[in-house]
């Protein structure tokens, strides 16, 4: 497992220093992140704790998924690389410009 964990349906309350607090009794962290919507800043109902190591982590999932906060009970789980989807313009190849040796053809 490794040391980043997804929580979901967090509260609209949560922010990324009482995310850090919820996750302190499982070990050290690194970094806790609330996902926040560009234009508006309001939380986006998700986050991601880092933890010095995946011990922590393992431990994080363990004990705090599932448990209730503020009415809602989180999801906490490994977090996996964000995967490219269909129509997705950020995984694109860029266009490749004509090669000299297609332009020489034309002529």
């Amino acid at each position: 497992m490794g040391n980043k964990v997804y929580v979901g349906n967090l509260p609209w309350s949560i922010d990324d220093a009482k995310l850090k607090e919820l996750f302190a009794s499982c070990g050290e962290i690194t970094e806790a992140i609330v996902i926040k919507n560009k234009y508006s800043g309001r939380s986006k109902g998700f986050g991601f704790v880092t933890f010095a190591d995946d011990a922590s982590a393992s431990k994080a999932v363990a004990e705090v998924n599932g448990k209730s906060v503020e009415g809602r009970e989180i999801k906490v789980t490994e977090a996996r690389p964000l995967e490219p989807r269909d129509g997705d313009r950020r995984s694109e190849e860029p266009a490749e410009e004509a090669s000299e040796s297609e332009e020489e053809s034309e002529e």
